[in-house]
């Protein structure tokens, strides 16, 4: 996994990296969203031997990037960079008016976020107990009595944790589904959340745009499980990833 991590960088390098299908990724964007197909890509990669630049892109299959998904459901996600890499995720129901946070490493981004659209805070969901994950989560909780959610195994690493979760569990964001998938790896109660209607997954530190997150608690076989898992996911399905690693600093 390191020398997938080698190559972001080395392409983020680059004014222009144009892979095969010609989409053109430009490093000065903010690349988030990116299509399923790159999990696939990234067991080619390992099974391939890295020798260009060019021939990384080809095996990579990257599909699509975008920064901010309107989904085609009621479900809005608005993107809000904190700290210094850090990702966090705005999930607006357009029909209800529920507002949901992933991941809120720091409070003051999300709630400038916030109050731009003159909007409350009903939830924060947390993918792991890291604090640059879990960092705005008290201060959030104080300011606008959301409920956190979590992984039952974090549930005494998550600061102010409200609803513990297990893997298969199917929890209800306003309309929409989430099903709560464990992918453990980075830490050992490291969850990721599916929104099947909205093709959207939120991966934490599990899976990154162009590598995966580094084994602070699990294995490298039970991250290789946890890839094959968002690997088995349907094919059109975004994943929002929690830091950008592929910029130039």
């Amino acid at each position: 996994m390191q020398t997938i991590s080698k190559a972001s960088c080395a392409m983020a390098s680059f004014p222009c990296s144009r892979v095969k299908s010609g989409l053109c990724i430009w490093p000065s964007m903010r690349q988030v969203c990116l299509r399923k197909g790159l999990p696939y890509g990234l067991f080619r990669f390992l099974s391939f031997p890295f020798r260009t630049l060019w021939g990384a892109s080809r095996s990579l299959k990257v599909t699509q990037f975008c920064s901010v998904t309107s989904s085609s459901s009621s479900l809005q996600i608005e993107l809000v960079p904190c700290l210094k890499d850090n990702y966090a995720y705005l999930l607006y129901d357009v029909d209800t008016g529920t507002v949901g946070v992933v991941d809120p490493s720091e409070s003051r981004p999300v709630i400038d976020a916030l109050s731009r659209k003159n909007r409350n805070l009903t939830y924060i969901l947390n993918t792991h107990h890291h604090y640059d994950h879990t960092g705005g989560n008290l201060e959030l909780k104080a300011r606008y009595g959301a409920k956190v959610i979590g992984s039952m195994k974090d549930k005494d690493r998550i600061p102010g944790i409200d609803i513990a979760l297990n893997d298969g569990d199917k929890w209800m964001f306003a309309g929409h589904e989430v099903l709560v998938i464990d992918t453990p790896g980075h830490t050992r109660g490291h969850i990721s959340f599916h929104f099947p209607g909205s093709g959207a997954m939120f991966t934490g530190d599990t899976l990154f745009s162009l590598s995966c997150g580094k084994l602070f608690e699990g294995t490298p076989q039970e991250m290789l499980s946890s890839l094959e898992r968002i690997m088995s996911l349907p094919d059109d399905t975004n994943i929002y990833c929690g830091h950008e690693y592929t910029l130039e600093k």
